[in-house]
């Protein structure tokens, strides 16, 4: 059928572009620096350098895409922590001894959390950035049967097509 394009369609075409969508990124940080700094020229206003080739960078582009865009974004933390019950102490011969170990303790959030959570339009919006565990899965599917929205990003383009899609595009960006 020619003239009508799935969304999934949409989603697999437009994630090639990454290039362009990292730029559309900066000029949002540019156009919300500028709004703040008006005196400040907008060719001398540096955008941060972004990227998506790692799981903390396509995190944080899909987190300063939100809030420049409106919304509400936070990234979700959710590893255990290690507790450090050594002590070193010396003996009378002057030689230094280590005693006690570290402790590993488990988180206290739920297995398989989302990396972002956000306010997008008023819905709340989990999105995860890389793969996903089995406990991830299985989060995803306790979100989606709950009513709420889920995205796994593989890459900021993608992302950016998936919000495009289910939120439409911000005044600023047509």
């Amino acid at each position: 059928m020619q003239g009508i394009t799935s969304k999934n369609s949409l989603l697999i075409s437009d994630s090639k572009d990454t290039k362009k969508a990292i730029q559309i990124l900066k000029n949002l940080y540019i156009d919300d620096c500028s709004r703040k700094y008006p005196n400040v020229p907008k060719q001398y206003i540096p955008a941060p350098k972004y990227t998506d080739k790692t799981a903390n960078g396509l995190t944080r582009c899909i987190i300063d895409y939100i809030e420049l865009s409106g919304g509400q974004a936070e990234r979700i933390n959710c590893t255990g922590r290690i507790i450090d019950s050594r002590e070193t102490c010396t003996d009378v011969l002057g030689h230094v001894h280590t005693i006690g170990k570290l402790h590993y303790i488990k988180t206290a959030g739920k297995r398989g959390t989302a990396d972002i959570s956000a306010t997008i339009q008023g819905r709340s919006v989990k999105i995860g950035a890389d793969r996903q565990s089995d406990a991830q899965k299985e989060y995803q599917r306790s979100i989606e049967t709950s009513g709420g929205l889920y995205f796994v990003a593989k890459d900021f383009a993608q992302f950016l097509s998936w919000y495009y899609l289910t939120f439409g595009r911000a005044e600023h960006e047509r």
